[in-house]
């Protein structure tokens, strides 16, 4: 620091000025920051202190010099924040001897006397400053308080009023009761519960109203109360009403104390239980009841399912049905939600005539499903005269908003199970037969068997498998030899999934991709791969003959059926005529599947129809669609009926070739070559092979 004694050899330039100043203000912050509690930065603390040092040095360059004026920065410097003493004496150290250090203020005999006086003002404003804001503190801490006070007091009536409003408008009873027991005070609502008025009830023990053998419970749990040991007590008590009849009550009592902690009076709430229970009542039966129809829904039939079971006469044992609409869905879509209701309530209702004589319960499920329990005694119908009187009624048309509607019923029936059996297994069993009852059919009933139930439970698990097996390679494709039984000549390949394991065959792993619509993915690539080894042979020179792919129903009413085969087509390049597609003659009837082989037949592709029947409608599908070859199941094969062999020149006079599957023995394959067939398919001629065996075989 430069000698404040010395005067310097020239006039410092202004950049000297400023520099100086930015040191004298950056020492002035740190000292204020470290001393007093300022709630400011650090940068914006030296902009303001550099502000008030900018003005003092210009005070103490004015001529004549004043230090009155200084008095503002002194101000000024108090709010900045919580300086106090501290703050003061911290700035005057700094600005004393740093403002005489400043080149602009030497030589310093000239200036001291002015600095003096301007830290004096400055400490003189400061001091000034702080005192109006205590006093001002003080003012507005007076005022809070009396604020505060007249709040309390406000707060006080306003809370008692409002409690005097909900006391009186409440619907519960509220009693205040002194520490002997005695109502003090009573609102409208107790006085119509217990049907006296609040008159008679002031000063009349609590426990007066109590009805006998239900007192002490109360005069003991008010003693733990006072005692401590308890904050709020809650029970549903009797009380007497005027009548003498007992009213049944929900009783909350606590106990308030003053501002010395001792026990005061209690607050006994009572709410009139009698319209509460009626409520819980409604609300559970409406919780196991349908809205729509008023029957039991699933829950209510399961527990009394459950119940049934245990009391079930050892001889006859009861009988579950799980019935559903036929074509409900139909309906519903044609007139909608409203007559589709009216249905429903018209069913549950001749359920419930139909079944009157029977110890039976009658359940909605949801939709369209309805559940019957049946308790058997000696005189109850057997299975089939159920269902066949309740189709028979059901059939009867009823009248809607002018439409007469009937509807059959289907079901499936768990009879007589065993009385340790779970209700949810039951419900599943009776659920599995519905399923199998519906397929295909209408207006049926189907009787739980536990072992085709176990084999459904492994088909299912097996289903679900597929897709993995698939996947690791486990499936592939097979193929058997079509010849013809006039000479024996192979005049073609039939392609077919094969699932490497025991007892599986190509209806079988079909079937089971058939079921969870896996058939679609999978049928393409066994198309794909068949028409590829197909292309593949026809290349080499080692094979020419048609290849034959058999389509599910669900693939022959794919609507992307002819894409696909179009895609396999092109990606393989094998001919249409050296393909042949077979749908089953079952699903000829949809549209789709009618239509598909159409535009098949009209790209060139060779179709055929399997479980050819020789049914009337069999027989006229051969005339309505361009059909080359019908295919003879394995059970119509076996029966070799004659009065179906009559009809296989009916089929050759329409240009249609037959095809019988499933020949095994030569004693058959002799018998349908005497009968006309034109083709055969089976263990004769060669059972399931891959490809390379089957080149080895032919």
């Amino acid at each position: 620091m430069p000698n404040p004694s010395r005067i310097p050899d020239s006039t410092p330039s202004p950049e000297d000025n400023v520099r100086a100043r930015l040191m004298l203000v950056r020492k002035w912050s740190y000292r204020l920051q470290s001393t007093s509690a300022i709630p400011m930065g650090r940068e914006d603390l030296d902009a303001k202190l550099s502000g008030l040092l900018g003005e003092l040095c210009e005070m103490l360059h004015q001529e004549p010099f004043a230090s009155a004026p200084i008095e503002r920065v002194g101000v000024d410097l108090a709010a900045l924040g919580y300086l106090g003493k501290q703050g003061l004496r911290c700035s005057a150290e700094v600005l004393g001897k740093g403002l005489l250090a400043l080149p602009e203020f030497q030589p310093v005999e000239r200036h001291a006397i002015q600095v003096a006086l301007a830290i004096g003002a400055l400490g003189t404003g400061f001091a000034g400053a702080n005192t109006e804001s205590v006093l001002s503190q003080q003012e507005s801490m007076q005022r809070s308080l009396l604020k505060a006070v007249r709040d309390a007091n406000w707060n006080l009536k306003e809370s008692e009023a409002r409690f005097n409003e909900v006391v009186t408008s409440s619907t519960n009873g509220v009693l205040i009761v002194d520490l002997d027991g005695r109502l003090l005070s009573t609102n409208a609502a107790i006085s119509e519960i217990l049907g006296r008025t609040q008159e008679e009830l002031v000063g009349v023990p609590l426990l007066d109203l109590i009805v006998p053998g239900f007192a002490e419970m109360l005069r003991t749990a008010m003693d733990d109360l006072v005692a401590g040991t308890a904050e709020r007590i809650r029970q549903s008590q009797r009380m007497v009403r005027k009548d003498g009849e007992a009213a049944r009550l929900s009783l909350t009592a606590s106990l308030l104390r003053g501002a010395d902690d001792e026990p005061g009076y209690f607050v006994v709430v009572v709410e009139d239980g009698t319209e509460l229970a009626l409520l819980q009542n409604e609300l559970k039966r409406q919780s196991l009841h349908d809205a729509l129809t008023g029957l039991p829904n699933r829950q209510f039939f399961t527990t009394q399912l459950e119940i049934a079971l245990r009391r079930a006469d050892p001889e006859h044992g009861v009988t579950i049905f799980h019935l559903d609409l036929d074509a409900f869905g139909m309906l519903y879509d044609t007139f909608g939600a409203r007559i589709a209701e009216r249905l429903l309530q018209h069913v549950s209702q001749r359920l419930k005539v139909l079944l009157a004589n029977e110890k039976a319960m009658i359940a909605r499920f949801g939709g369209d499903e309805f559940g019957v329990l049946i308790e058997n005694t000696a005189t109850t119908p057997d299975i089939g005269a159920i269902m066949k009187g309740v189709n028979d009624d059901l059939l009867e048309p009823t009248f809607v908003d002018g439409r007469g509607l009937a509807v059959s019923v289907s079901a499936g029936v768990v009879h007589q199970p065993g009385r340790d059996t779970e209700p949810v297994d039951l419900l599943r069993a009776a659920e599995r037969a519905l399923r199998r009852a519906k397929t295909g059919r209408r207006g049926q009933w189907e009787l739980f068997h536990a072992g085709q139930d176990s084999e459904d439970r492994r088909d299912d698990a097996l289903a679900v498998e597929m897709p993995a097996a698939w996947e690791n390679g486990e499936i592939s494709v097979r193929y058997r030899p079509i010849v013809r039984l006039a000479d024996g000549a192979v005049s073609g390949v039939e392609a077919a999934l094969y699932w490497d394991r025991p007892g599986f065959g190509h209806d079988r792993c079909a079937g089971l991709a058939e079921a969870t619509g896996l058939i679609l993915p999978l049928g393409e690539w066994l198309l794909r791969v068949a028409a590829g080894q197909s292309t593949w042979w026809r290349q080499r020179g080692q094979f020419d003959q048609p290849l034959a792919v058999p389509l599910t129903a669900h693939q022959a009413a794919d609507a992307d059926l002819v894409s696909r085969v179009v895609g396999v087509l092109e990606q393989t390049g094998l001919a249409p005529d050296q393909l042949m597609v077979s749908m089953p003659c079952g699903v000829l009837a949809m549209a789709d599947a009618a239509d598909n082989l159409t535009v098949l037949a009209r790209m060139g592709v060779r179709t055929a129809i399997g479980d050819f029947g020789f049914g009337a409608r069999d027989l006229a599908w051969l005339a309505e669609l361009p059909i080359a070859t019908v295919v003879v199941p394995k059970d119509l094969e076996r029966r070799q009926d004659p009065r179906s062999v009559a009809l296989i020149p009916a089929v050759h006079e329409l240009g249609v070739n037959l095809c019988v599957d499933g020949i095994e023995t030569a004693e058959q394959a002799k018998w349908w070559t005497e009968a006309g067939a034109d083709l055969a398919i089976g263990a004769r001629f060669g059972s399931p092979l891959d490809a390379g065996e089957l080149l080895q075989q032919l």
